[in-house]
């Protein structure tokens, strides 16, 4: 098994909505905001390659989408998903598998892609991975999550037969475990990667950043944040008491942490690369 680190690109989001009841004045000491109280955050992505499988997790916002809808994002920086592919050697008609940890637009916007008027699978090899509870929560959506669920981005992969649900309590691979949690929305999947004798857990929107650690920093997208703060307090004792690498898909500066148990609760140990451990 190898690991591989895709960075895709930066955008901007909303920074109370990214931390919820959080006051401005503590939030922006770890997540400074722009003008517009907007702040910078990264669709980070894993490639896992094991063996005859190259499984990548989530595929970003992608690039379907019209001038209007970007303009509500400020996309930039050079990094984008082929690049970040090529660099390894690798194209995306190489991916056999795809983990959807959840639908939300900036998680599979990148699954699907414009050919004319239509909309198309953007890996015409891949089976892509959900799972049912959340597909139907997402394609039923409930009017908060509406604008986030986007069925462009959604009803092509089940259109074209590339569609795949995981079920619960069934390992995704032999090295590869899913993880569920329901606080941010329905059944979003945590994919649990044994590699080199550590575990890596891939922290989706339970852990957007490292500024989020401290158990009441929930965003404001969370359709439950009560059971958010649940899940993080059950998780992060277990991430303690194991050493867990937690990868960030939404850190712009840090793309995988660890924690400890201090005398203020579980805060921050260290941040690093992936490719500083596995070296």
């Amino acid at each position: 098994m190898k690991l591989y680190t895709i960075e895709t690109g930066f955008f901007k989001l909303d920074g109370g909505a990214m931390f919820g009841v959080v006051p401005k004045s503590l939030w922006q000491r770890t997540n400074p905001a722009d003008e517009r109280n907007l702040c910078t955050w990264t669709n980070r992505l894993l490639l896992i390659e094991d063996n005859k499988q190259l499984i990548l997790v989530d595929t970003a916002i992608g690039d379907k989408q019209d001038e209007k809808f970007f303009s509500h994002y400020f996309l930039h920086g050079d990094a984008t998903l082929d690049n970040s592919l090529r660099k390894y050697g690798f194209h995306r008609d190489d991916i056999t598998d795809i983990i959807l940890t959840h639908l939300h637009f900036d998680h599979c916007g990148g699954a699907v892609k414009r050919d004319g008027d239509h909309f198309v699978p953007a890996f015409k090899n891949a089976r892509f991975w959900s799972n049912e509870k959340h597909w139907n929560w997402a394609v039923h959506p409930n009017p908060r999550e509406r604008a986030s669920f986007l069925s462009e981005n959604i009803l092509p992969i089940q259109e074209s037969g590339q569609l795949n649900f995981i079920k619960e309590e069934v390992p995704f691979s032999p090295n590869i475990d899913i993880r569920y949690t329901n606080g941010h929305t329905e059944a979003m999947m945590l994919p649990q990667i044994r590699y080199q004798g550590k575990t890596i857990l891939y922290m989706a929107d339970l852990l957007p950043s490292v500024g989020h650690i401290p158990l009441p920093y929930v965003m404001g997208y969370d359709v439950r944040p009560l059971v958010t703060m649940e899940e993080r307090q059950d998780y992060w004792q277990e991430i303690v008491d194991n050493e867990y690498i937690l990868f960030l898909e939404h850190d712009p500066v840090n793309a995988c942490c660890t924690l400890q148990q201090t005398e203020k609760g579980i805060r921050l140990k260290e941040t690093f690369r992936l490719e500083e451990i596995f070296d």
